[in-house]
């Protein structure tokens, strides 16, 4: 039998195991639950007994850094080092896992080892990087589980650094590997790499105009287009954008200019054939697979190498840290040139023979620096000149601040100091890590449950303050959560998510406890919550007891990065039945990106969701969704009621249906979309109708008090 299509015999073969295009895209649009249930087991190969933070601690650091250093100048002839250095390729890996790194949702960073998949390792920004994981690959062999290649990347951009003269601030192990690429990432609108900028910006004149998340003015790009907005030179403008990606990224001016600086200070640019580059990594054949962009003209190697297409060092000695950069972007002026590749670059009008870098294959010849838009942008921006000038004239104060920035840069989504693993870590509280002191664990938790039972606070007051105090938690990079109890600081406390009036009543309500008992209102905010959530499944006739672990602490508000706490805010909360304006992305969207920011489950969120509503926790007392009769009581109504035939649902209005009889036509309830997704999504709806059994009372109370629990205690590293 033949096929005609390829002239070759078929196979039984039923699985759609290739993605040449998606297999749901004939498909009506639908909610893209997968994202909550990423990474499970079947996708790992250890089993669920090996802990890689527990496994790392037991790697011998000192044999580990000695061999890195010895690779930094092993030059292997399939992939040549510049200057027979390596340190610029592993410097580059090492940010660009770190970069993607926004602040926005705490998605990207160097926590995962996500370099290593697509779309990531064929972004154009990220060629020839695969080469450089495969010249680690010896010391992974050696070492195997005791060190993933999350924490490899990173630690060969720090020994890079070291071993060409930088002081680094320090590193921490502790970064376990994923083994398949994130699905809840969202890297921009673009259907190809590099398209205008213009798809991601309201107005590209204004860079605050990027669509949020986003981070970077291109798809397949960490920051700018290093040759200008949309590849036209114009240093003051890239500026502009530059200050906006790096502030996405959590940095402000001085580091971004001590980043910038501190990236170019060493290595060079490749770019110094015409370019002739073959499919992406991950659409090329087999025997290519798997080493980033292959440049078929000359060796396709050393000089033939080509990367950015911008061709060049930066500096006159590239395998030294210096201050040359400040001193060669100042003292010489510069005109536009193309690269041999057919890049924008700045070359120097004039330049002494010996201020020129020696070309990085052959030591006879030397080659003009270049300088890429964002570095002339060090220079031309006002305030970027100010603080260029200053670390020109101080070198020492430049790398101090450079080894602190790319400190924050390469461990910005790793959670806590308290996390932090090995001996080289800096012990310096930086309020970038949202640091919290020890709480008192030593007192008698029955006391203060009985003084808060004594307390005339609702069920919803208690409820409501707790998991606001807590949802801020994102399992992106570990920041938010209950412990701190920042909810009482300055931004929270004025969120309007967070109801300020009521949150300032049930808290002038607690706060005397607290003080009385000598103990965190974080752990009161908590202990509160959960004795509301107890009484009201008492009141559905189930005794169930929380599990309660104090030793929470009190942040203050000089301990707390205000700018960096605002990208925190919730827009939407869904799961008190509230969003605070008309968005993009509709109701249903957001519950699942907040359910996957908190690590739940599809089956998690959907009996939060259930328990949320007949507790009472909506937003300012809305009524959507509250499907019982029995407020406060921790039944399993929700679920009962929403999939009731006997009820049908009619459109109100934007987002606001009313649950009416069928028969009688008698409006019994409203719900939002948020409520009825659970009723009419099919995976959804599987679920709610487990919940939503007669048998699966006592199921749908334990389940939530588990979640509930999970949620109080996203944020305690100390337990986990």
């Amino acid at each position: 039998m033949e096929n005609l299509k390829s002239g070759k015999c078929p196979v039984m073969h039923g699985a759609n195991s290739i993605y040449e295009t998606s297999i749901n895209k004939w498909w009506p649009k639908s909610l893209n639950l997968d994202i909550l249930h990423q990474h499970d087991l079947k996708t790992n190969p250890y089993s669920n007994k090996f802990d890689y933070r527990e496994t790392v601690k037991k790697l011998n650091y000192t044999s580990l850094e000695n061999d890195m250093h010895d690779l930094m100048t092993d030059s292997q002839d399939w992939w040549p080092a510049d200057w027979g250095h390596y340190g610029g390729l592993m410097i580059r890996m090492a940010w660009h896992a770190a970069g993607t790194y926004r602040t926005s949702d705490g998605r990207g960073g160097a926590g995962t080892g996500n370099l290593r998949f697509a779309p990531l390792n064929s972004w154009p920004d990220n060629t020839s990087l695969d080469k450089a994981r495969r010249l680690l690959w010896p010391i992974k062999k050696k070492y195997g589980n005791k060190i993933s290649w999350a924490d490899l990347f990173i630690l060969a951009g720090n020994i890079a650094y070291e071993s060409m003269g930088l002081k680094t601030f320090g590193f921490s192990y502790g970064r376990p590997d994923i083994w398949h690429p994130e699905k809840d990432i969202y890297w921009g609108p673009e259907k190809e790499f590099m398209r205008p900028s213009e798809e991601r910006y309201s107005n590209l004149e204004k860079p605050s105009t990027m669509e949020h998340p986003l981070a970077a003015t291109h798809m397949g790009l960490i920051y700018v287009n290093p040759e200008g907005v949309n590849g036209s030179p114009d240093p003051l403008k890239t500026a502009l954008h530059i200050r906006e990606t790096f502030a996405r990224m959590a940095m402000n001016d001085e580091e971004t200019v001590a980043l910038t600086a501190g990236g170019h200070t060493v290595g060079k640019a490749h770019g110094n054939v015409k370019v002739d580059l073959g499919p992406e990594p991950e659409a090329a054949g087999i025997h290519n697979q798997g080493f980033g962009w292959l440049n078929s003209s000359g060796s396709g190697v050393g000089k033939d190498a080509v990367t950015s297409g911008i061709e060049g060092a930066w500096t006159t000695n590239p395998t030294q840290w210096d201050n040359g950069y400040f001193k060669m972007l100042f003292d010489h002026e510069w005109e536009l040139k193309k690269s041999p590749a057919g890049a924008w670059q700045w070359e120097p009008i004039e330049i002494n023979e010996e201020d020129r870098p020696i070309d990085s294959t052959d030591p006879s010849i030397r080659k003009n620096p270049i300088m890429t838009d964002a570095d002339m942008a060090m220079r031309e921006d006002s305030i970027y000149k100010e603080i260029s000038l200053k670390f020109k004239e101080d070198q020492e104060y430049f790398s101090d601040t450079f080894a602190r920035a790319w400190f924050k840069l390469t461990h910005r989504d790793m959670g806590p100091k308290s996390r932090y693993i090995g001996p080289n870590f800096p012990t310096e509280d930086l309020i970038w890590q949202d640091p919290i002191p020890k709480g008192n664990s030593n007192y008698d938790v029955n006391t203060v449950r009985d003084q808060i039972k004594d307390l005339n606070l609702s069920i919803p007051d208690r409820v409501s303050l707790a998991w606001d105090s807590a949802r801020t938690f994102r399992n992106s990079d570990l920041r938010g959560g209950a412990n701190g109890s920042r909810i009482r600081l300055f931004p929270q406390k004025d969120w309007e998510a967070n109801e300020p009036s009521r949150l300032s009543k049930t808290l002038s309500v607690l706060e005397p406890i607290a003080n009385k008992n000598d103990v965190s209102i974080a752990d009161v905010i908590v202990l509160a919550g959960n004795l509301a959530v107890e009484e009201a499944a008492k009141n559905a006739g189930v005794d169930i007891n929380i599990p309660f672990f104090s030793g929470r602490g009190d942040a203050t508000q000089e301990m707390t990065d205000i700018n960096s706490f605002s990208n925190l805010e919730p827009m939407s909360d869904p799961f008190r039945n509230w969003v605070k304006d008309e968005y993009k992305s509709n109701n249903e969207e957001m519950l699942v990106d907040k359910s996957q920011l908190l690590g739940l489950t599809a089956h998690e969120m959907t009996v939060l969701v259930g328990g949320m509503r007949v507790l009472g926790a909506n937003h300012l007392g809305n009524q959507d969704g509250i499907l019982t009769d029995k407020v406060g009581v921790l039944t399993n109504d929700f679920f009962v009621n929403l999939i009731d035939m006997n009820n049908k649902w009619e459109i109100e209005g934007e987002n606001k249906y009313n649950i009416v009889d069928r028969n009688t036509g008698v409006i019994k309830w409203t719900a939002s979309s948020v409520d009825l997704v659970f009723g009419s999504n099919s995976i959804l709806r599987s679920y709610s109708e487990v919940y939503a059994q007669d048998d699966n009372q006592e199921k749908f109370v334990s389940d939530f008090v588990s979640v509930w629990n999970k949620v109080m205690n996203l944020d305690r590293f100390d337990l986990k």
